[in-house]
């Protein structure tokens, strides 16, 4: 019994979060705000080029000055001689802080019972300790779009920042509805369904959305009109993005499927994100002539088809961008959103270029999300999501060395880091009895 309690408390400690862990520790070194001037960089901007032997200002949670000659005044100085100042890197599309262990069911919280239920908010769901937060941001991924999944209309999407004690803290200016656009293909390779019961499925599926979407125009209109409506909160919330109160975020990736939900949105007053988009390569031209963003992602994934090349996914977000899309990347990932930098490296390398793939997770997904006057670049006014790095943050030789989000100096720990320095030299080590 002792042994089985001892196992139990251990495993009880490796689920602590990091700030538990490091509080025991009496080492646990806090996100702090402050006046900091960061002194004689490679300031790349994004949107107004690179500048060198530049400084940034950072005061009041916003980027105050970009420049030389900067005073310091009462600011504390940080020497970046010999680094590169870059914006904080925005993930399209994740799960991050709504899923701690995947494998434990209390913990996933990016779902919910039931096929239409549009009112359910992720940024509620946010566990602002999660685990992953502390991985990613130390990445230099500073903000995160966090997406329920699930049924036909599984939630409300909100943009968050990778810093704060509560959600409402953390957010960062953007929601969407999400839909799951009815898929007409296989639900995967033990879907033994016969080409007619797909077909069936898929046109019912499209019915039901058709339906529920009038359904949602109608509560609309009763509402403008001042009718008393009963308590029915999914259309209420639904009804948001029908009259272009809230984007609709679109998950869509078989071609087939994104040349159906361009016909659906016409004569639709939503605003539109494409999300997913796997196959958007095939059918480039089409979204290009709709004029609908895209976020796009993962890039490092196997192609959809084992026909397709073995570069298909990673060469998708450089032909549509060549085609006229406006392209953003996601890592539709709940732990290792930390990659993100590495799925636009990929990008890049074919076909996207280095210039166009960091703005994919940086300005573009400001742009599409309505929040360019505060994200996705290097300029004064902006909110201070600032990353320093030894060299270009696509390229993994290169270290991140310092990142600010909301002007927060953020630690560079996290629990892989610590559990790397714990063990990297052993001593004294323990003995064995």
């Amino acid at each position: 019994m002792n042994r089985i309690l001892k196992t139990f408390c251990a495993s009880l400690l490796a689920l602590l979060p990091l700030a538990a862990m490091a509080q025991i520790d009496g080492e646990f070194v806090k996100p702090r705000t402050g006046k900091f001037l960061l002194q004689n960089a490679t300031v790349v901007t994004v949107t107004k080029g690179t500048l060198s032997n530049t400084s940034v200002l950072v005061e009041n949670g916003k980027i105050a000055q970009v420049g030389t000659g900067i005073s310091a005044g009462d600011a504390e100085v940080i020497d970046c001689s010999g680094l590169y100042i870059y914006p904080g890197m925005i993930d399209g599309g994740t799960r991050l802080g709504l899923v701690e262990v995947s494998s434990v069911a209390e913990t996933v919280d990016y779902a919910e019972i039931g096929n239409v239920t549009p009112n359910m908010q992720a940024l509620t769901t946010v566990n602002p300790n999660a685990e992953a937060i502390g991985v990613t941001r130390v990445s230099g991924v500073t903000t995160v779009l966090t997406v329920p999944t699930g049924g036909l209309f599984p939630g409300t999407a909100a943009l968050i920042n990778l810093n704060g004690y509560t959600p409402d803290q953390m957010y960062g200016g953007f929601k969407a509805i999400v839909m799951n656009f009815p898929s007409s293909g296989r639900r995967g390779r033990f879907d033994r369904r016969s080409d007619e019961d797909i077909k069936k499925d898929s046109e019912k599926a499209l019915k039901e959305a058709n339906d529920i979407w009038d359904n949602a125009k109608n509560y609309l209109k009763l509402k403008n009109a001042g009718a008393e409506l009963q308590y029915y909160p999914e259309m209420d919330q639904l009804s948001k993005a029908v009259s272009g109160e809230l984007p609709l975020l679109i998950v869509v990736d078989a071609a087939s499927d994104i040349q159906s939900a361009i016909k659906w949105v016409e004569g639709k007053d939503a605003k539109v994100i494409f999300s997913g988009v796997a196959e958007g390569w095939r059918v480039a031209d089409e979204i290009a002539k709709a004029g609908i963003p895209v976020i796009t992602g993962p890039v490092q994934e196997l192609p959809t088809r084992q026909s397709d090349r073995y570069d298909a996914a990673y060469a998708n977000a450089g032909k549509m961008a060549k085609a006229g899309v406006k392209v953003a990347l996601r890592t539709d990932e709940e732990e290792n959103v930390r990659n993100l930098p590495f799925h636009a490296a990929f990008a890049a390398a074919y076909g996207l270029g280095k210039e166009e793939a960091l703005k994919a997770i940086t300005i573009h997904p400001a742009e599409i999300f309505g929040i360019a006057d505060q994200y996705g670049s290097v300029e004064a006014g902006k909110r201070a999501n600032l990353v320093i790095s030894t060299g270009d943050p696509l390229e993994t030789k290169s270290q991140i060395m310092h990142v600010f989000i909301d002007g927060y100096r953020i630690p560079m720990s996290n629990r892989h880091i610590r559990l790397y320095q714990e063990f990297l030299e052993r001593s004294p080590g323990l003995k064995v009895n």
